[in-house]
């Protein structure tokens, strides 16, 4: 039973498969035509054999009786044979749990018996040889197969001179059955390296499924990661800095309260209105992947100097004193929308910080468009603080305001720009950020 063909290419399944077909139907000719020419030939023609091993005896109904004898046996050639690749079959197909491949010698060695006995009885079984040469070569190592089909090359020539009765055996004798074994050698052999090819360029496809899968999977996990990066930016910088200004708004607003102050109280309550109305709008926008509601309304120079009253508005209640102003350099260039949604995160960001963290008097937001670059510089004269690392330009606090910076810096990195803090304790504070306007992806996106 020949090993599972591999699942190749188009054009090589189909030359395995049609020499293995070829291979079946050639056993099965071979052994139905040498059962009828024993039954069907002159005389002794199909039991010479027989009746020289059983003596003198040569009536009719002894030569009808071994003729019968031969026949059962080839019939259960042909049934080993059929049993061993119907198996193999099943199992290639995936219709079947057993493995019949370790058991492939065994089953090789009972046909090739059978045949042998057979082959003893009638030289008319010869030709069912050059099937069986093949499988040698198929299921056997290379040297043990070369030697069996040349023991079974010498029986079949021996076969040949005592049916013929000759006292030495002929040159056609020796000739057919040599030319067959070497001719089924060489096809034989390739057949097995096409079989080798073939099984190399499986392992190969399999692998390169299974990298493709791996590739896939990566990128999935990738994309999951980024998005959540995304909304982890998206909150911090809109729902997260918006929740805080409500609350600390809404302790001032309880405080007027309760000095009976109601006109601050209400105009603080109203704050806390406008602020949970503006963060609602940030969070339908980022969750269908829209711009800012604020960059839809307005330009960005507009969008941050609106930024700038509302933090003022802002930090009243906490008494800071904070002011807070915007200046704009150089004539204001349409920004692609990721662009623009980046600077005025990157202000919000920074501003938020400012008002919550660096007790500082002024803040300044300065847009500047410089040719084939736009930089945004948020100044506070807070109380500054202690960068993460020298000169890694991204701070982190143990309050966790770092978390902004650092998503700050990853939008930024995006778009091939460039991000520095500069900072020391009682200094106060420089966000600035550099974004190219070639290269950074503006080019193609004003195209």
């Amino acid at each position: 039973m020949p090993a599972a063909d591999p699942q190749t290419t188009p054009s090589g399944a189909a030359i395995l498969r049609f020499l293995r077909v070829t291979l079946h139907v050639g056993f099965a000719v071979l052994l139905l035509v040498a059962i009828l020419r024993l039954h069907f030939a002159d005389g002794a023609a199909g039991t010479d054999g027989a009746t020289e091993a059983a003596g003198p005896a040569t009536a009719d109904g002894t030569a009808a009786g071994q003729r019968l004898v031969w026949s059962a046996l080839a019939l259960a050639l042909a049934a080993a044979y059929l049993a061993g690749t119907v198996l193999e079959k099943r199992f290639a197909a995936g219709r079947s749990s057993f493995n019949p491949h370790p058991y492939a010698a065994p089953w090789l060695g009972l046909v090739t018996a059978l045949w042998g006995v057979l082959l003893a009885g009638s030289a008319e079984f010869s030709w069912v040889a050059f099937p069986l040469f093949f499988l040698h070569l198929h299921v056997l190592p290379r040297r043990i197969a070369l030697f069996t089909i040349a023991a079974m090359t010498a029986a079949v020539v021996a076969s040949q001179w005592v049916a013929s009765g000759l006292p030495s055996p002929t040159l056609p004798m020796v000739m057919g059955p040599g030319l067959g074994a070497v001719f089924a050698v060489v096809t034989g052999l390739a057949y097995r390296a096409l079989y080798q090819e073939s099984e190399a360029q499986r392992l190969a496809a399999d692998e390169l499924r299974r990298t493709r899968a791996e590739l896939a999977r990566t990128q999935h996990e990738a994309g999951v990661a980024a998005e959540r990066e995304r909304l982890a930016r998206e909150i911090h910088d809109t729902l997260a800095q918006g929740l805080s200004s409500i609350v600390l708004v809404a302790r001032a607003a309880e405080k007027s309260l309760a000095s009976g102050d109601l006109a601050t109280a209400a105009e603080r309550f109203a704050m806390v209105q406008q602020t949970a109305s503006e963060n609602l709008a940030e969070a339908r926008s980022f969750v269908r992947g829209l711009t800012s509601p604020q960059l839809q309304e307005s330009s960005l120079p507009e969008s941050l100097q609106r930024l700038c009253g509302e933090t003022e508005t802002l930090a009243a209640p906490r008494s800071d004193g904070l002011r807070c102003r915007f200046e704009l350099v150089g004539d204001p260039a349409e920004l692609p929308p990721q662009y623009s949604v980046t600077l005025l995160r990157a202000a919000q960001a920074s501003l938020a910080n400012v008002r919550l963290h660096a007790k500082a008097s002024t803040a300044v937001v300065t847009l500047a468009f410089l040719g084939d670059e736009v930089t945004l510089d948020v100044y506070d004269d807070g109380t500054g603080f202690v960068p993460e690392a020298p000169g890694s330009g991204v701070a982190s606090r143990a309050d966790g305001s770092g978390f902004g910076l650092r998503s700050l810096a990853a939008r930024v990195a995006e778009l091939n720009g460039s991000l520095e803090v500069e900072t020391a304790p009682g200094e106060g504070t420089v966000v600035a950020i550099r974004l190219p306007l070639i290269g950074g992806g503006a080019e193609g996106e004003r195209d």
